[in-house]
């Protein structure tokens, strides 16, 4: 009933001959990951614009989905900003499926079997992130630490763990849940495009050194590289903290993780520090509440497979000496802190705050739990929020222009003055991402934003997100339609908004 030759069968294999030591833990977390993967696709199946659901039916025990070809497909009720891994099985047509690839392979959707394949990888990959977690471990110091905790990857996504490419061996050497150092290999670059100040230690004579991460130098770029410094690898994978709260650095890694492709674009390349000092002046405006990590230098070898950026560490803002501390927003349920009501409240204050500020002004940043960072004081309340990477913000020279702000020159991409999709890159990743994600249920959400947005100055964003369905990107559509590039959505249901009609058409 499932992909085969099933990628928990080739990871057990494998996992036999590099960790036997995990093996039995491994086989102990597959139902869990299952669940945990299910749970994902079930909230997609429920609230995305599938053109093969043509109906959604509440009943007495759950949600039934009519499907185009006269199927039913049945499963519990679907609270979109649930995190808990709550579906352990569905049924089509009365045949039971507990496993997410299975799933998608029963219902036989268009390009359905490349998602089925990255589903049983999620969930494998997924069960060795868990089995590979020490007991008992001290709480983390740093940011790269706080990172590190996050094992379940991507909060909302179906493929939150799916890493195709990826040996057992390379996961475990190049995770970020198995807290590995990363040794990264240097390329030299005779003739690169360089922004900013390219550090010293990344050159040899006039050459450019561009760090490269190993798998990279692995399976694409089929160079030798020089040995390079080690690292600590943070979510996204490609981006490590150098040790000693040293900057970080972004490298080009060509896998395709969760949703996209990772690379580094020349564009991106080319308009980085135009772009970090538009963020950095940005930020000024929010009297000390918001940082961004400035861009210190970039450099491409004229290929989005091999280039890199140094960008500032988010430590940089945190005062450790006065006791401060800097936790990503992916980590704050590993903290505890949103279990009160109080907390969740104020940190969804102080980011509703800075994100709507920054949207009225003309920037809609894409501030979601990877993104985000809070700052958070000696008695552990949240006093501001750091930035990083402004690859996928959109700033609208309109809005801009109305605040006596010049616009920045970068690529096409980022430039909108559409309303909608400035309020869809901000909604979509802070507060159906972000929020929802920390605070991990849709009554949790409400509480929350009701506290918060009372507070706020009234302004026809504010109106919008206390009004309208929550916009979010329709992950799943996305990856079932690779014939349409760039972002796709879907509306949730406002937890603000009382009675409102079923979403996802």
């Amino acid at each position: 009933m499932h992909p085969s030759p099933s990628a928990e069968a080739e990871l057990a294999g494998e996992l036999d001959a590099v960790r036997p030591d995990l093996s039995a833990s491994y086989a102990a977390a597959l139902p869990g990951a299952r669940a945990a993967v299910l749970s994902r696709l079930w909230r997609a199946l429920a609230h995305e614009p599938l053109p093969w659901i043509t109906r959604r039916e509440p009943t007495a025990g759950g949600l039934t989905l009519h499907l185009a070809d006269g199927r039913r497909l049945h499963g519990p009720c679907a609270d979109p900003y649930a995190t808990a891994a709550y579906v352990t099985e569905v049924r089509l047509d009365g045949q039971v499926y507990d496993r997410p690839a299975a799933v998608v392979t029963a219902l036989g959707v268009p390009h359905g079997a490349a998602f089925a394949a990255e589903l049983d990888h999620s969930a494998a990959s997924l069960a060795l992130s868990r089995a590979d977690q020490p007991l008992g471990a001290p709480d983390p110091v740093t940011s790269w630490e706080w990172e590190q905790r996050v094992v379940d990857g991507h909060p909302f996504h179906p493929n939150c763990r799916s890493r195709p490419g990826f040996s057992a061996a390379e996961e475990l050497a190049y995770g970020p849940e198995h807290r590995p150092l990363v040794r990264l290999g240097l390329v030299p670059v005779d003739d690169g495009l360089v922004r900013g100040e390219w550090p010293a230690w990344l050159r040899d004579g006039a050459r450019r050194l561009v760090p490269v991460h190993p798998w990279q130098t692995a399976h694409v770029l089929g160079v030798a590289a020089q040995e390079g410094p080690t690292a600590h690898p943070l979510m996204s994978l490609r981006t490590l903290a150098l040790p000693d709260d040293g900057p970080h650095l972004k490298t080009a890694l060509s896998a395709r993780l969760t949703s996209s492709v990772r690379d580094i674009s020349v564009a991106s390349v080319d308009t980085s520090l135009a772009l970090s000092d538009f963020g950095e002046a940005v930020a000024r405006r929010t009297d000390g509440l918001l940082h961004v990590t400035r861009t210190l230098g970039a450099v491409s070898a004229y290929s989005p497979d091999l280039a890199a950026l140094v960008r500032e560490s988010p430590e940089t803002y945190a005062d450790r000496g006065a006791g401060e501390r800097v936790v990503p927003v992916a980590a704050l349920p590993l903290t505890g802190l949103p279990a009160s009501p109080a907390w969740l409240a104020a940190f969804a204050r102080l980011a509703l705050t800075v994100g709507l500020l920054l949207l009225d002004l003309g920037v809609a940043l894409e501030a979601h739990g990877q993104n985000l960072l809070v700052v958070l004081s000696p008695t552990d309340a949240p006093v501001r929020l750091v930035y990083r990477d402004l690859a996928d913000i959109r700033v609208s020279p309109a809005r801009l222009a109305r605040h006596g702000i010049k616009a920045p020159e970068v690529a096409d991409r980022i430039v909108t003055d559409d309303e909608t999709a400035l309020r869809r890159k901000l909604f979509g990743s802070l507060v159906a991402g972000a929020l929802a994600s920390t605070a991990g249920s849709a009554s949790a959400v409400r509480a929350a934003l009701e506290s918060s947005v009372r507070d706020l100055p009234r302004t026809p964003d504010l109106a919008v997100l206390r009004e309208q369905p929550l916009p979010t990107k329709a992950l799943t559509l996305m990856r079932l339609s690779p014939q349409r590039p760039g972002d796709l959505w879907t509306r949730l249901p406002n937890p603000l908004v009382p009675k409102e009609a079923p979403s996802g058409h």
